[in-house]
């Protein structure tokens, strides 16, 4: 096979957008149709990602990128989290590894530029994908990866095309409704130790009613076991240290203390022991989808269309308590006649006339580790109507709904009082033998219902487009245009397990109730307008304009505009240029969440309750620890430098502020797509990007507040000061003030880069060589959290001063994916080179990470035509995650690096001839 064959073949099966590579480009040499869009010869009429005019080629002014079909079955792709953290342009966001924020419960999400998961707009095939959380996330989970024709990626905003929330880009996911025949697959993958995942899906497809229509059908179940951090020399370095089992005893009376050890023995000393061997590294996953996507033809002119999709996803890992094993620290009474006390024992307690000693008791309960299992059904049906009016007017009008319902289990954990409010853990003190470190107190735990959860989205929408033809047409054709209609509406809704609402489980979490809605109605119409053709140095210039005007029920909304320009100067360079605005509405979570409570003591490292993934958001109080302004710490009443400081005392409030304000942004693009005759089957696209964000809804951490007040600008007007409160009589921090605001500016600028070329192999080896690069370099970054704080450079870092609640911990300036392909006629072998460029610490670059590197290797093989296999090893060198000296956000190390290691995996797909 010749590289024209391949590139063929290729085009054929993946329909790339402009912004990629060769297929896009080769399909860009023609210029745009002069005849009306809705030609009488049956020319096919196709939707890109960024417009909703549809067109004859995939050829537009925004920047796309894409990843298709055959690389994500080269890929061996599970769950959408495999496609995406390849993805130069996507950072973490909430993924297995548990290191995840707010309520996203085990949930994979897409944080675009690193800009925050909740400014990342989620498509399937153009339309909303329902959300999950308060904060408008999406779990991707719920796409079947085998049905995914391709994924693009549109950078900066969109809002004039899509609504609000596409801040810094959409992600759009193409599903295969044409599918036709049916096709068997299964694959498993493992790594050294666990995060085994199996996978088995069946697709079927097939035209029904004597070709009037088409069917589409997916069944599949998928299962990740879990990888423990025990299983990995990284995470257990800065292993934890808590109260064991045996437990330690204070005399309330004398001070006298004793302690048990592991082998039951009575001791001075506090004996410790650590559960971070037990901790999920990545968390184990079930899940079972299946799905529907039929057209059938009403008339000549007219199609019915529509999906129905449902997922249902188990996930166990590190919920809102964290995993730390539950322990006590009370007073409780301890009787004289106590059969399980020994001379010993007796001798350093002491008894009142009663025959009483009031005892603190330290211990461990001995249940384990907490592991939260969260359930999640989703469900999203759509049902729509589609055709022409005539020759030069289309309409399509859908209706689509979505729910997700959730419910958040803990296990391992316990209620701290029974019915009638006594305290249970007191009442077992003379009743069991407490001293024991093998004591089973299995009988004590009860599954703790966290949270249930019920999200729903729907939407109306109509959409009236065509061409001008019928009343006019400009000297180069006649303009394309769209203009729509569009309602939705958002609920949620959250009931919290009784101990979560009245605090009487031993996790040091709370949960809220919840029921709150809103809904918006927006116009919109855009254009594309042909200027001029087959002239000198233009051999085709068009302009692309849109406009939305929007009205939500809970803010006021901002119009928002795209103004385009595609620029063909001839057959081998395309210029194109974007400006944009974009807005993002307040959700659920920022506008009607309650204010909730968490014990400070979870995010201070020196205590023993402290949770990983809150790391970087108190580093303690710079009054206690010598590094604040003296005068402005003596100002504000703070105790003397070195005074003992008991973090469980403090409070970590959070939630919502119904005067939240939209987000504003305004985004540029300026590319080019190159691809010179003279150098055959290569092509190159280059875009500039700009993302400017006002009025970004943040959270002062009060480390960052802290360092504020008390360090950088010590001024006693400084209003960061009141967002952590002290307590008037002591001076201790009573209150660290977390809620949403709009505070913070961001702004990022960047450059996609993406190239493919294709030349015959040597004739000695035969096949084609293809060489594919897609990269990201952000050439500026900066994160202002408020007007009083001057702008962070966030370019290159890492570290949660530049990551905001729901974005990325990883701020990198350079990634990278680039593959080379070696493809014969029934085999293609792929080595694949993924790069993160080095970063600094955010808070003070005190502390650098060097740039990692990631091999890979996939090799598919045609066996007949019906079977086909793919293998694969990810990570091939097993590159371990780096340490930081400071800054790790999860098992010493940061999340967005490759935390599993080496994964070898095995596909096989079976299409018998039907």
């Amino acid at each position: 096979m010749n590289h024209k064959t391949y590139v063929t073949k290729l085009q054929r099966h993946t329909l790339l957008p402009v912004t990629m590579a060769v297929s896009a480009a080769l399909f860009s040499h023609a210029p745009m149709a002069q005849e009306p869009s809705l030609a009488k010869d049956n020319t096919e009429v196709i939707s890109i990602t960024g417009s909703r005019i549809q067109r004859t080629e995939l050829v537009s002014s925004s920047a796309v990128a894409s990843v298709d079909e055959v690389q994500i079955k080269l890929d061996r792709a599970v769950n959408v989290e495999d496609i995406t953290t390849k993805l130069p342009q996507a950072a973490a966001g909430a993924n297995s590894t548990g290191s995840t924020v707010g309520d996203s419960f085990g949930s994979s999400t897409i944080d675009l530029r690193g800009l925050g998961q909740n400014r990342t707009l989620v498509l399937i095939d153009g339309t909303r994908a329902v959300p999950f959380s308060f904060r408008n996330s999406v779990d991707v989970n719920m796409i079947p990866t085998g049905l995914i024709k391709r994924v693009d990626v549109l950078t900066g905003g969109a809002a004039a095309v899509y609504g609000a929330d596409a801040v810094s880009g959409v992600v759009n996911f193409i599903l295969n409704d044409s599918f036709n025949g049916a096709e068997f697959s299964s694959s498993y993958e493992t790594a050294d130790g666990g995060n085994e995942t199996f996978n088995v899906e069946g697709i079927f497809g097939g035209d029904i009613a004597d070709g009037a229509g088409h069917i589409t059908g997916y069944l599949g179940y998928s299962e990740r076991k879990e990888l423990l951090a025990g299983e990995r020399d990284y995470a257990m370095q800065n292993a934890n240290s808590i109260i064991n089992t045996g437990g330690y005893y204070t005399d309330l009376a004398s001070g006298n203390a004793f302690a048990i050890n592991a082998l039951g023995n009575l001791v001075d000393e506090r004996q410790t022991t650590s559960s971070t061997a037990d901790l999920y590294l990545t968390q184990p996953m079930k899940r079972l989808s299946s799905g529907l996507l039929f057209d059938f033809d009403l008339s000549e002119d007219t199609t019915a269309y529509g999906r129905v999709m449902y997922s249902q996803v188990t996930v166990e890992g590190a919920g809102a308590s964290g995993q730390a094993p539950i322990s006590v620290n009370q007073e409780v009474t301890l009787t004289a006649d106590n059969a399980f006390l020994s001379d010993e024992m007796r001798n350093r307690l002491t008894f009142d006339a009663n025959g009483n000693a009031q005892v603190n008791v330290e211990r461990n309960l001995g249940l384990g580790v907490q592991r939260t299992k969260a359930e999640r059904d989703s469900i999203q049906m759509q049902m729509g109507i589609k055709g022409d009016i005539n020759d030069y007017l289309r309409f399509d009008v859908y209706g689509q709904y979505g729910k997700t319902d959730e419910t958040a289990t803990l296990y391992n954990n316990a209620y701290t009082v029974d019915g009638a409010g006594n305290n249970r853990f007191a009442a077992l003190a003379n009743t069991v033998d407490i001293f024991d470190p093998n004591l089973d107190l299995a009988s004590f735990s009860d599954p703790l219902i966290y949270t249930t959860r019920e999200r729903t989205q729907s939407v109306l929408a109509a959409t009236l487009s065509g061409d001008s033809s019928a009343v006019f047409e400009l000297p180069d054709g006649p303009i394309d245009f769209a203009i729509g209609y569009e309602y939705r509406k958002e609920t949620g809704e959250q009931t919290p397990g009784d101990a979560f609402r009245n605090g009487t489980s031993f996790a040091t979490v709370s949960a809220f109730d919840m029921d709150a809605s809103f809904d918006s109605e927006e116009f919109y119409a855009e254009v594309l307008v042909p200027v001029v053709s087959d002239v000198a140095f233009a051999k085709e210039v068009s302009i692309e304009g849109a406009y939305r005007v929007s009205e939500y029920s809970n803010t006021e909304a901002e119009d928002t505009y795209k103004i385009g320009l595609n620029w063909a100067i001839n057959d081998d360079l395309r210029l194109r240029a974007n400006k944009l605005t974009a807005f993002r509405a307040p959700n659920l979570g920022e506008f009607a969440s309650p204010i909730s409570g968490l014990s400070l003591a979870l995010f201070d490292q020196t205590s023993d309750q402290f949770v990983a993934r809150f790391a970087g958001r108190y580093n303690g109080d710079p009054c206690l620890l010598g590094t604040g302004d003296a005068a402005q710490c003596e100002r504000y009443g703070a105790p003397e430098v070195g005074t003992p400081f008991d973090s469980t005392t403090a409070e970590y409030t959070y939630g919502g502020n119904p005067d939240i304000k939209p987000e504003q942004a305004e985004s540029e693009t300026v590319g080019l797509v190159y691809t010179p005759e003279y150098i055959e089957g290569f092509d190159v696209s280059i875009d500039y990007y700009h993302i400017d964000i006002s009025d970004a809804v943040s959270q002062i951490q009060p480390g960052a507040a802290l360092q504020s007040c008390y360090i950088d600008n010590p001024d006693a007007n400084n209003p960061l000061c009141g967002a952590v409160l002290r307590d008037p009589t002591t001076g201790f921090i009573s209150t660290a003030i977390v809620n949403d605001f709009n505070l913070a500016a961001i702004e990022q600028s960047g450059i996609d880069i993406a190239t493919n070329y294709v030349i015959d192999a040597p004739d000695a080896i035969g096949g084609t060589f293809k060489f594919s690069y897609q990269g990201n370099l952000v050439t500026k970054q900066t994160r202002q959290n408020n007007a009083t704080v001057a702008a962070i450079d966030c370019k290159g870092t890492y570290g949660s001063a530049c990551s905001g609640d729901f974005a990325s911990v990883l701020q990198a300036d350079y990634k990278h994916r680039a593959t080379l392909d070696w493809h014969l006629d029934s085999m293609n072998f792929q080595l694949g080179w993924r790069r993160i460029g080095d970063v600094d610490y955010a808070s003070d670059r005190s502390t650098s990470i060097s740039a990692q590197d990631y091999v890979d290797f996939a090799a598919s093989w045609q066996a007949t035509e019906q079977l086909v296999l793919n293998f694969g090893i990810d990570n091939m060198f097993d590159k371990q995650p780096p340490i930081p000296v400071a800054g790790a956000n999860h098992f010493n190390t940061v999340s967005d690096y490759d935390v599993i290691g080496r994964t070898i995996g095995l596909a096989v797909r079976y299409a018998p001839s039907l």
